[in-house]
């Protein structure tokens, strides 16, 4: 695979990771893949009978975002895949912190889709961004 960034970039992107498909013109093209740095952290109750086992997850999403920007800057088209579910929905806060930090990048992002990410593979997503681009190239 090429570390050229071409016209056209694919973005997966759940709260977790982050695949970066640089180069969409080549049909098994493997992905750049970002991790999120994670930080668990119990939760407390007052009450030690309520205590929950259960640990939350965060991240810090400044790192993430940034690591995620660097590899589509050069871009001129980006389309977002994510999950699309909830207020905690990464895709819609790559976004976001897009506009506020890197209003450049945030204009260059030309579609979103929604999708079962954690069920697909690398090849899958690939070719959804494929079939994405196919059926509305000619209105980029």
């Amino acid at each position: 695979m090429t570390d050229q960034v071409g016209e056209f970039v694919a973005v997966a992107i759940t709260r977790e990771e982050a695949r970066v498909w640089v180069s969409t013109d080549v049909p098994s093209a493997a992905p750049k893949k970002f991790v999120a740095p994670t930080d668990w952290r119990r939760h407390r109750h007052p009450r030690k009978s309520m205590d929950r086992v259960d640990r939350e997850a965060t991240h810090d999403t400044t790192l993430f975002f940034e690591s995620v920007t660097a590899a589509v800057r050069e871009s001129t088209h980006i389309l977002l895949i994510g999950h699309g579910h909830g207020k905690a929905n990464e895709m819609t806060r790559l976004v976001q912190f897009w506009e506020r930090k890197h209003p450049d990048v945030a204009h260059r992002v030309v579609g979103a889709v929604d999708s079962n990410l954690e069920a697909l593979s690398d090849n899958e997503v690939l070719a959804l961004a494929h079939q994405w681009y196919q059926e509305n190239r000619e209105f980029l």
